[in-house]
This record gives C-alpha cells, sequence and structure tokens, in this order.
C-alpha cells in the first residue's frame, strides 16, 4: 500500500480507508495531524468530524499530550470527552511519533461500548508505526 509513496496525506487517506473497510463495528477511522501547537483534522473515513482540537481536550489531545495510546471502552465516562459524533462509543488513539516529534495521532472510534481489545491496541499502533516509517522509507 505504501511501497514507493512518502507523503503525509497520501498515505494516511490510504491507511483510514483501509483501516475502516477492514475493522467491524467502527464508524470512524482517521487521523488528525499537529499544526499551530494544535491537532488538526487529516485524512477520515466517516461522518464529518471536528476540525480542531486542543492539546490535552477529549480522547485525541490526551493521547497527543501523553505521546501514548488511549483506549476508551465507554468515551461518556471519558473526562472531557469531545463529542464529535454523539454515536461514537468506544474509541482507541495512537499517537505518531517520528523521532521524538509528536505528528499528530491516530483515531478510531466505535459505535459500541467495550469495542476496542488489547489486541486491536496492537494492531493499531502497528499502523501507526508502519504510516510512520513509510514518509522516510
Amino acid at each position: 500500500m505504501f511501497a514507493g509513496e512518502h507523503n503525509l496525506i497520501a498515505n494516511s487517506a490510504n491507511m483510514a480507508a483501509l483501516l475502516f473497510q477492514t475493522l467491524p463495528d467502527v464508524n470512524w477511522a482517521g487521523f488528525y495531524f499537529m499544526a499551530d501547537g494544535e491537532l488538526v483534522l487529516g485524512p477520515f473515513q466517516g461522518r464529518v468530524a471536528c476540525v480542531r482540537i486542543p492539546l490535552g481536550r477529549g480522547v485525541c489531545g490526551t493521547a497527543a499530550a501523553r505521546r501514548e495510546t488511549i483506549l476508551v471502552p465507554d468515551v461518556h465516562l471519558f473526562p472531557g470527552h469531545i463529542a464529535c459524533d454523539a454515536a461514537s462509543r468506544s474509541e482507541v488513539v495512537v499517537p505518531l511519533i517520528q523521532d521524538g516529534r509528536l505528528l499528530g495521532v491516530l483515531d478510531i472510534d466505535s459505535p459500541v461500548a467495550n469495542r476496542f481489545s488489547e489486541s486491536d491496541r496492537i494492531l493499531c499502533e502497528a499502523a501507526a508505526t508502519l504510516l510512520v516509517r513509510s514518509l522516510t522509507a
């Protein structure tokens, strides 16, 4: 999928489509990228999304600020959750880090509570790593 391509937008668009099409019970899959100190919407599959997310706010902003994956079984119980799509119930967010620099996050939502498992976390982290590596390979 990334053979010979190093463009962030092209590769993240294809990764979002792949994850959205292959993961069951997912209603949003996409990326937010760092710009001017906040997360800005990138390529995605799903319903219309929030455009800007401050660091430390919501699941995406918290994962970005902590630079660690966050798996949320029920987003309605996550303090400060930003409801871009009221149908979303669970979420996994993986930071994209290249050479110590935060590029953004991979965000996947589901309308099913407790949708994401430890195996899903590992898969999403692997997908994020593949994307980041594609930028310099």
